[in-house]
């Protein structure tokens, strides 16, 4: 007697519409598994936000000359951060000059007249140099002498240059152009420093204010 031989099952195989219809793994049954890197992606912005505010928030504390001159000239002198051998110095020397422009503000006064003009001058150790003050005798000036230089001046005068490095070196530009690939651990220094030092000047300037409304700063009501 013969013996009946097994017919083989004939295996299906999947359609379009199967493949379609395969579910895509998820990670804790939300959005694809591909997709969870991405969260911690969208913090490291949240993080570079709170960088730009808080040199935006130091920037108030300079002349506004100064700080104007540095956000239009950066992006030219530095290229928009691609520095070269020609534009790394001159970058170097805009950023002297003008932490020079902020250190020597700190030594400029204002004085409003009885026609309501506001002169500005250089203080002095015996008062106040004006600039353009149309008669030379002085008529119609108040005492000048309040106006000579103290302590407090060079105090703000090194303070104002600090803060000033602090904002420069949060700048995109500037630090492509200075540091266009640093290490890991000069990049702690370059994220650590100038907010530190920063937070700690301002804090100097509250603890040790000012009454002279230079070059650069505004003029109140009772000066």
């Amino acid at each position: 007697m013969s013996t009946l031989r097994a017919r083989s099952t004939p295996t299906k195989q999947p359609s379009i519409k199967d493949k379609e219809a395969t579910p895509i793994p998820t990670a804790n049954g939300g959005e694809p598994a591909a997709d969870a890197p991405k969260a911690a992606i969208q913090r490291q912005p949240s993080m570079a936000r709170s960088l730009t505010s808080t040199a935006a928030n130091l920037a108030n504390l300079l002349p506004t000359g100064t700080l104007l001159a540095f956000q239009l000239l950066t992006p030219i002198f530095t290229n928009n951060g691609a520095c070269d051998a020609a534009t790394r110095p001159m970058t170097l020397v805009l950023l002297v000059l003008l932490a020079f422009s902020c250190f020597l503000a700190s030594f400029t006064d204002s004085v409003k007249v009885s026609d309501g003009q506001v002169y500005y001058g250089l203080t002095t150790f015996k008062g106040l140099w004006l600039f353009d003050y149309p008669d030379a005798s002085g008529a119609g000036l108040p005492d000048l002498s309040k106006f000579r230089i103290r302590l407090i001046d060079g105090i703000h005068a090194v303070l104002s240059v600090l803060v000033f490095g602090a904002v420069a070196l949060r700048d995109r530009n500037v630090l492509q152009c200075l540091y266009p690939q640093p290490g890991r651990e000069i990049q702690e220094v370059l994220n650590i420093v100038p907010v530190g030092v920063g937070l700690i000047c301002s804090l100097l300037f509250m603890v040790f204010p000012t009454r002279r409304h230079g070059i650069g700063y505004p003029v109140t009501s009772g000066k």
